[in-house]
């Protein structure tokens, strides 16, 4: 990629360079994608596809349309160009909860079913073809259906059980969660990984003996030949029906997955226990205020907790991104935006005490949460005092973190006399948390942050804020 910022090739996505055939596009909020060579060819197939149209029409597959060709794009060689709808926020795997990288999967393999049909199939099989508009999967990698090669295997398969199968295998088996490992690798576990840390006793269910004790004795019996699996399939007959019968035992595989924590009796948790009615109602009159007022496109609700004031907020914005870290209460939100077909409140797993670093290739791939937001309101609601005295962050670097996000901020500060700040410094060893008072994070905001308006609430002890970047 050059740094010349006049070649349309500078604007090339870092995430979208393995690809030969098609290539992604960024100008602003313009998001093209453009073909050469066989991709060309592939594209035109797919775009005469009745799925095509249809989840599209559906929202299963993003938004694509005809377009121009930037000038200087063919000197590389470039033919074709379409432009497609903007997904209002990036997420990754390592950010979902267990439905949503089961709904992914499941996803993927009703596309390539539906693509098997019409003589195409996707070439790979990766989360991060996946986006979430809402509550709701989106595939936006057209460029992964080519034209069903004949008599091979689905080249999908391993990196479908690397990044979709086996962590979700692991997480309801014996309640591994995936996200560490999915950030730890973006290759995902390999079948070997998984047959390790897999019991014996669940290495026959729910595919397993299959997609995992199978084949990882397949990749050990390979491992250092020269010997082409791929090849010997296609010389064995593989086709569209043994195709077919191996994605349909897959979604059958992963559809039966259930994630035990996540079947259990949910607990009516919120932040919101020690709260009086009369504080509620003086909180949620703030926060609708703000956001009545400003208007925003997108709002972020950092300890989003069970979603109460996302969807407060949800009228009066475009996107909603609800970020906690608490995967079992993300779960719980997402399916129960999902059963409402909700567009707007998207929930993400996240710990902002660890959040997602910039990974990949050159460390370009994959970049920050804050990098992928373009926030307009941030809240930050019974959260300052998780992150300053449970996390050990000082105020003045919980302050920073909120201006990182370049938007107006509505934080509400619990003082030294708040029960559950009160219960939470019983916890640690005395004088670690002598600069947690008001004064002190009143002086943090005041050098990043102007304030617009400020309420106390009820008790005396919570203080709500509205503040503006500097």
């Amino acid at each position: 990629m050059t740094d010349d910022t006049s070649d349309p090739a500078s604007s090339f996505d870092p995430g979208s360079f393995r690809d030969p055939l098609s290539r992604v596009l960024l100008d602003g909020d313009r998001v093209t994608r453009v073909f050469r060579d066989r991709g060309v060819e592939d594209l035109a197939a797919l775009q005469a596809s009745t799925f095509f149209v249809e989840a599209q029409r559906d929202g299963r597959i993003v938004g694509t349309h005809p377009t121009e060709l930037a000038l200087g794009l063919s000197d590389d060689g470039w033919e074709v160009a379409v432009e497609h709808d903007r997904v209002p926020v990036i997420s990754y795997p390592y950010e979902w909860t267990f439905s949503m990288l089961q709904d992914a999967a499941l996803e993927q393999l009703a596309l390539t079913r539906s693509a098997l049909s019409e003589g195409l199939l996707t070439k790979d099989a990766t989360p991060y073809n996946t986006q979430f508009v809402g509550a709701s999967p989106m595939f936006i990698d057209i460029g992964s259906f080519e034209g069903l090669p004949p008599r091979e295997p689905w080249r999908g398969y391993r990196q479908f059980c690397m990044l979709f199968y086996l962590p979700l295998l692991l997480q309801a088996t014996i309640d591994v969660p995936f996200q560490p490992l999915l950030r730890g690798s973006l290759h995902g576990i390999t079948p070997e990984t998984a047959r390790r840390m897999l019991p014996v006793r669940h290495r026959g269910g729910k595919g397993a003996f299959t997609n995992v004790v199978l084949h990882a004795r397949l990749e050990r019996r390979n491992a250092g030949s020269q010997r082409d699996a791929g090849a010997e399939l296609s010389r064995a007959g593989y086709g569209p029906k043994l195709i077919d019968a191996q994605l349909a035992k897959l979604e059958r595989s992963v559809g039966g997955l259930r994630w035990a924590a996540a079947e259990s009796e949910w607990s009516n948790y919120t932040d919101r226990g020690h709260y009086e009615t009369e504080e509620l109602e003086q909180k949620a009159a703030f926060v609708e205020r703000v956001a009545r007022r400003g208007g925003p496109t997108t709002v972020v609700d950092l300890g989003a907790n069970d979603g109460h004031f996302s969807k407060l907020v949800a009228p009066f914005a475009k996107t909603v991104v609800a970020v906690d870290s608490d995967s079992l209460v993300v779960d719980r939100l997402y399916r129960s935006l999902r059963a409402e077909n909700d567009r707007v409140i998207l929930p993400l797993y996240t710990d902002l005490t660890d959040p997602s670093p910039a990974l990949g290739w050159r460390g370009r791939e994959r970049s920050p949460l804050t990098e992928r937001v373009d926030a307009d309101l941030v809240l930050a609601l019974a959260l300052v005092h998780h992150l300053a005295i449970t996390g050990t962050v000082p105020l003045p670097e919980v302050v920073a973190m909120l201006r990182d996000f370049d938007a107006d901020v509505v934080v509400e500060f619990p003082d030294r006399g708040d029960p559950m700040v009160e219960r939470l410094l019983g916890r640690k060893r005395t004088g670690l948390f002598d600069r947690y008072t008001l004064d002190d994070f009143v002086a943090a905001a005041d050098a990043r942050f102007e304030t617009v308006d400020q309420v106390t609430l009820r008790s005396g002890r919570r203080h709500l804020f509205h503040l503006t970047p500097r």
